[in-house]
């Protein structure tokens, strides 16, 4: 169990029962900020600009990955879920190992709005990265649209860094008109 802010969570693996709450949690965000793509000869840069008014995003019920997670997981793929004190779901991580890159993949990550800001979603993706150096993982990545500021903003303090960009992953889709980015820390 670990307390932040008179608030205890207790960490542990899915469980298939966790499915319909998983599904059910709120990863929605909104924003002031937002990074702005700029594709140049050489690859990309990237700048923060205020939105306004701010930017509200809602994602699909299911979560921002449409809830495809595998809560009990297989050898390779694994759910871990933040409970509060109460019982209630406070976040959760989906990641997935792939063994011929050793890299582990965040499949998906939320933490309710009530939640954030208190070490949950860092100390998910530490029993992500746990699982992932039990697998050989070298590395942890993840994707992140280009107007998601308070998760890249996360990402970074938790020490990942920018390593790719895709412009049209998002094509045809609700997102259309965002940017995929890609970051990645070592899994240490």
């Amino acid at each position: 169990m670990t307390i932040v802010d008179d608030t205890a969570y207790r960490y542990r693996a899915a469980a298939p029962g966790d499915a319909p709450a998983i599904a059910a949690l709120d990863s929605s965000f909104t924003t002031r900020t937002v990074f702005q793509v700029t594709l140049t000869e050489a690859g990309f840069g990237l700048r923060e600009v205020a939105v306004g008014p701010p930017l509200t995003k809602v994602f699909p019920e299911g979560g921002a990955d449409g809830g495809e997670g595998d809560a009990e997981g297989d050898g390779d793929s694994r759910t871990f879920v933040a409970e509060s004190g109460s019982g209630e779901l406070a976040g959760s991580v989906t990641v997935s190992y792939s063994c011929w890159n050793r890299r582990l993949i965040v499949e998906d990550i939320e933490v309710a709005p009530e939640h954030r800001g208190k070490g949950v979603g860092r100390a998910l993706m530490g029993l992500a990265a746990e699982f992932g150096r039990e697998r050989g993982a070298g590395h942890v990545w993840l994707e992140v649209s280009n107007v998601n500021a308070p998760a890249i903003h996360a990402y970074r303090r938790m020490g990942f860094v920018f390593c790719g960009l895709d412009v049209t992953l998002y094509d045809g889709t609700p997102s259309e008109g965002e940017q995929a980015l890609y970051m990645s820390m070592p899994c240490l």
